[in-house]
């Protein structure tokens, strides 16, 4: 293939991801959605809080990147919750506005008085945390989904069933429960719901296709948490498996272990699948740092897509081989992409513990010292290696020149 999907002048991964094989599995929807809930599950990470000038600023964000549908929050909560969503479904930044709400006929209506499209109608379905949780038999549930289902669309509103705990309900329990307001109450679309964040995989994609397959006139979504860390590989076995939308917040924040990290989710369809979900990729960075930045929660510095040190290296060996394959104009036979394509800075070195004589005469060159003798360079490298232990990090620029300095 002359431009395979696996590898291009942006990212380089494996040929194995497009093999026969490994695909047959694979049903994407021409087109899917994301759903943001950093204002809403997300806020409900431990000691997080946005104020209402800090919603609005994330979601004309959101809508700059492309995210398709916001959840600014639940309006009952608070009356700056209010305010906010009715501020951000004001502003028609381009995004569908949706809210969080309860199976009660207050809470439609101040959806729709806050000028939202749509609405989570959120129901327990598992039977056990109905009755232990709520004390409720299981036909309750029912009937209030039923009823106020139908409330929500007699108010014009899209409506989305929010089964609660849905990975751990009996399968025989959840589709009583979804035929029922199925047939008697209403929804535009049936989210399959990890409240737990207790999936594989495997069973994120079976549970999707199922409520794929059982109800093919409706929307399937999918809202995972990241418990076990396989929120964002389940999340795109869900949309692998049909579903229509996937529930994500910025760089994962909500509640526990965190929601699903949608930069994760666009990075893995993009370049692991060859599906390009219309986000802009290069604002993803970008956008992680300014809503972490809100909140004073930064993310782990080599996570994954969103940390800022992945461009970033210190290994010698490393920066030997970056620094031949420049000549070659191929930096991606060492690299699974270019942290650039997501906002991040261009790669660049780190003088440390494991820096190497290539690491040396790299920074002597770019700092004016020029080519020096390989007994000088490893003279400099051996003082860095110990300066490096004892300060327990890596060297400042100056903390270089004055080992330099010592020598030349």
């Amino acid at each position: 293939m002359s431009n395979p999907p696996w590898r291009n002048d942006k990212w380089h991964t494996s040929f194995w991801n497009f093999t026969d094989d490994a695909r047959k599995m694979l049903n994407f929807k021409p087109s899917f959605e994301f759903h943001d809930v950093t204002m809403r599950d997300g806020e409900q990470q431990a000691g997080v809080v946005f104020s209402p000038t800090q919603k609005i600023a994330i979601a004309e964000k959101l809508a700059e990147i492309g995210v398709h549908r916001i959840e600014p929050g639940m309006p009952a909560v608070t009356k700056d919750d209010e305010n906010a969503i009715r501020e951000i479904a004001k502003r028609n930044l381009g995004p569908k506005i949706f809210t969080f709400a309860r199976c009660m006929n207050d809470d439609i209506d101040l959806t729709v008085d806050c000028g939202c499209t749509g609405v989570c109608m959120e129901i327990p379905a598992n039977k056990e945390m109905l009755n232990k949780a709520y004390g409720w038999e299981a036909q309750r549930a029912i009937d209030t989904a039923i009823s106020a289902t139908k409330y929500a669309k007699e108010k014009g509103l899209y409506v989305a069933l929010f089964l609660l705990d849905f990975s751990r309900s009996e399968v025989a329990f959840s589709h009583e429960f979804i035929d029922s307001v199925y047939k008697d109450g209403y929804f535009d679309s049936v989210c399959c719901v990890d409240t737990s964040g207790v999936f594989n995989p495997f069973g994120a994609y079976y549970a999707t296709k199922s409520l794929v397959d059982r109800y093919p006139d409706k929307k399937v979504e999918f809202h995972g948490h990241d418990d076990f860390g396989t929120g964002s590989m389940n999340s795109v076995m869900a949309l692998a498996a049909g579903a229509d939308c996937v529930h994500t917040s910025i760089s994962s924040i909500g509640d526990r272990s965190g929601n699903v990290s949608y930069e994760e989710i666009d990075a893995q369809l993009l370049m692991q699948y060859g599906i390009d979900s219309g986000l802009k990729h290069e604002l993803l960075f970008p956008m992680s740092q300014f809503t972490l930045g809100l909140i004073n929660r930064p993310a782990r510095a080599n996570k994954g897509i969103i940390g800022k040190d992945i461009s970033r290296n210190e290994s010698g060996l490393s920066v030997g081989w970056m620094e031949n394959l420049k000549k070659t104009n191929d930096e991606l036979v060492l690299l699974p992409f270019f942290p650039w394509v997501f906002g991040h800075p261009k790669n660049s070195y780190v003088i440390g513990k494991h820096s190497g004589a290539p690491t040396i005469g790299f920074f002597l060159k770019e700092l004016g010292y020029g080519e020096q003798e390989r007994n000088v360079v490893d003279k400099v490298l051996q003082d860095v290696k110990d300066f490096s232990c004892m300060k327990g990090t890596e060297l400042t620029i100056d903390e270089f020149k004055r080992i330099v300095d010592k020598y030349l």
